[in-house]
């Protein structure tokens, strides 16, 4: 089994690595979500040259297309996809609950939904949610949980705490891919009193690490990372603690600023789709015609294939002429930025000067270096 090392601490942030199966993670750790087992419009090796340590993938969708005994029978996810990393693995509970118009019924034994690929009914239970994520091969398979909205009563999220331990206490001790570490998530929403049950009946299992699970889902930002400040301290020190859904810059740095150690996003390659760039000094939409003339790179100093090469003019020709090449240079350049601001934040930890380099790169981010 893997083992996690906490390294360095300054204030509540921590600077760590984590073993796996397929190599270390160093952390705080940004994961770029392979949904379907690839990084969109990137080859994997471009990946790994960006700085990814590990990547998501997604359990639910590979489940339907190919099906985990395809994936099984070509020798696992790292031989599918061609990515020789770490691979964490979502248990496909939070595409389940959030798909809500396609969720028929919840029950102690599990969830009945209608597939997104052609409505079939179909179920998850622990189990198999365990099974499919053991026969994928990921070096990190995260348990069922149940994620309700933001928005849901007192009781719905009490009921959502039930069953996640209900279920945590299930997936446990099951079968698991030859090294593959599995994550309790805790559930809670920003209850205080619900999170904190939630954590102790989690964290009371013998998981390799913890999850910060139903939130950055339809909350306000104060209540999030409130709620991050005095959870994450209660999840164990020698453990790696995941906050799941969360990639946006100022995000990055103020979990990391609270004591999170890995986080994932689509956010990064979403917004490289839609034709902007994320920058130090906050974001680039590059089909505004200010940019058709404009011969700088995407940001300056910057050291990723697209702002080594190419001007801000040239991108948004790409973009704007629906060239896959200024997707792909968008999503280089977005993954880029996000994984070294968390390499950088690492950095800063190790030297003990986090809350300085976290003070520099808020006020860019909001604006004050814009002519």
């Amino acid at each position: 089994m893997g083992a996690f090392i906490v390294e360095a601490i300054d204030g509540p942030a921590r600077a760590g690595v984590l073993a796996t199966a397929h190599g270390e993670i160093p952390t705080p750790a940004f994961m770029p979500v392979g949904t379907k087992a690839t990084v969109k419009a990137l080859h994997p090796d471009e990946v790994r040259a960006l700085g990814a340590h590990v990547v998501l993938a997604n359990t639910y969708h590979l489940h339907f297309r190919p099906g985990e005994d395809v994936i099984e029978e070509l020798g696992g996810l790292h031989a599918f996809s061609g990515w020789s990393g770490p691979i964490l693995t979502d248990s496909g509970g939070f595409q389940v609950f959030s798909l809500r118009d396609t969720l028929l019924a919840v029950d102690d034994e599990g969830v009945t939904f209608r597939s997104v690929y052609d409505g079939a009914p179909e179920r998850l239970t622990p189990e198999s949610a365990s099974e499919i994520q053991r026969r994928l091969g990921s070096d990190v398979a995260m348990c069922l949980d149940i994620c309700p909205p933001a928005d849901a009563t007192r009781e719905q999220h009490a009921e959502a705490v039930r069953r996640t331990t209900l279920w945590a206490e299930r997936q446990v001790g099951l079968p698991r891919a030859p090294g593959q570490l599995r994550f309790g998530i805790a559930q809670g929403g920003t209850d205080p009193e619900l999170r904190r049950r939630s954590i102790a009946d989690v964290t009371a299992l013998p998981f390799d690490g913890f999850a910060l699970g139903g939130l950055a889902v339809g909350e306000s930002r104060s209540e999030m990372l409130e709620t991050v400040g005095w959870a994450a301290p209660l999840l164990p020190a020698d453990s790696p603690r995941y906050f799941m859904g969360l990639g946006d810059p100022e995000g990055i740095l103020e979990v990391i600023a609270r004591g999170v150690d890995m986080f994932d996003c689509v956010l990064p390659t979403r917004t490289a789709r839609t034709g902007s760039a994320l920058t130090g000094s906050g974001r680039l939409n590059l089909r505004n015609a200010q940019y058709a003339r404009d011969p700088g790179p995407l940001e300056e100093g910057c050291g990723c294939p697209a702002c080594s090469r190419f001007s801000r003019a040239y991108v948004r020709h790409l973009v704007n002429q629906q060239e896959l090449l200024g997707l792909r240079l968008l999503t280089q350049h977005n993954l880029w930025f996000t994984l070294r601001l968390t390499a950088d934040a690492r950095a800063a930890i190790l030297r003990g000067t986090f809350e300085s380099f976290r003070a520099e790169a808020r006020r860019r981010l909001s604006g004050a270096d814009r002519a």
